[in-house]
């Protein structure tokens, strides 16, 4: 049973979810794109699985570290299977490195229940987000989570409030000075700036309506049972638990403002995602109604290749 096999931590886990990860990043590669190979679209195509595969062991790390669900390997496998479920999600290398860098944000974010290093923690969250902004534009709205986070630990300190602005002013100042060094201009907000859209059209095909069916039934039923929980979460971990509802709800902005609708920005959403769907599985006292729920998982992207 495969929540029997995932449900303790084991290095043999990584193992397989990096090849399964790998074996979807080539499938996707095939099916979308049809340029030639070279050598440095190969190098290119190994720094953004690199990259993927950091953005896993990440959030295991960031779930582990901050005992946001059980010591098991179940947020690994399901954002394993969301990226399955979406493979273009990998395709784009702006969006790829976008997540990570929230990613890392989320995971000094989420260490400020520890109330230590906050000043540090503060800055290193807002850096990292600006980087992620400058990847991808709208990403810059995770950082409503720092003041989440903020009002939520109750740290009144005037100085830290200012923090999280110095480290998206760092961002600014060290991009101005790249500009000037290599394009001798200062540059421009609308360099970077992407106008939002409306336009669902790509969102019509079926594959597309297929696999957003699946998640919103699966993923609609798992942050249900998320939500209702967080009062009864030892109060020490409520906060993170909230923060991560404000991750998921952030991305799903983004979805719907993103410039251009590919299917490629829905990455934002996994990490919270994939949280919260363990969290869930972990609840389920019947193991054959936690089989099904990961089976139903597994096989909407391998129905995909069928239909």
């Amino acid at each position: 049973m495969i929540t029997r096999f995932f449900n303790t931590s084991k290095p043999i886990h990584f193992v397989l979810i990096g090849l399964f990860t790998l074996v979807v990043f080539i499938i996707s590669k095939i099916t979308v794109f049809n340029d030639g190979v070279n050598l440095k679209g190969i190098v290119a195509e190994s720094g953004k699985f690199i990259i993927v595969l950091s953005s896993i062991f990440l959030l295991n790390f960031l779930v582990n570290k901050n005992k946001l669900s059980r010591k098991n390997g179940y947020e690994i496998l399901i954002y394993s299977l969301l990226l399955a479920m979406l493979p273009i999600s990998m395709q784009f290398m702006n969006i790829v490195f976008a997540n990570f860098f929230i990613l890392l944000a989320l995971r000094r974010i989420i260490s400020l229940r520890s109330n230590i290093f906050i000043k540090k923690k503060l800055f290193d969250a807002a850096f990292w987000i600006g980087i992620a902004a400058l990847f991808y534009f709208w990403a810059i709205l995770f950082f409503v989570i720092i003041i989440f986070a903020l009002i939520f630990h109750s740290i009144n300190n005037f100085k830290n409030w200012i923090i999280p602005f110095i480290g998206i002013i760092a961002v600014c100042i060290l991009t101005v000075s790249y500009t000037i060094l290599v394009d001798n201009s200062f540059g421009m907000l609308s360099d970077y700036l992407e106008v939002i859209s409306f336009d669902f059209t790509n969102y019509s095909e079926f594959n597309f309506i297929y696999v957003v069916s699946v998640l919103g039934l699966l993923g609609l039923l798992a942050l249900l049972f998320y939500i209702l929980k967080i009062n009864q979460r030892p109060k020490a971990q409520r906060a993170s638990h909230v923060l991560i509802t404000a991750a998921f709800f952030i991305g799903l902005i983004i979805i719907l403002i993103a410039p251009k609708k590919n299917g490629s920005e829905f990455i934002f959403i996994f990490s919270p995602l994939a949280i919260i769907m363990s969290n869930y599985l972990e609840s389920i006292k019947r193991r054959w109604l936690a089989e099904v729920y990961v089976w139903i998982l597994i096989l909407a992207p391998l129905s995909l290749l069928i239909l």
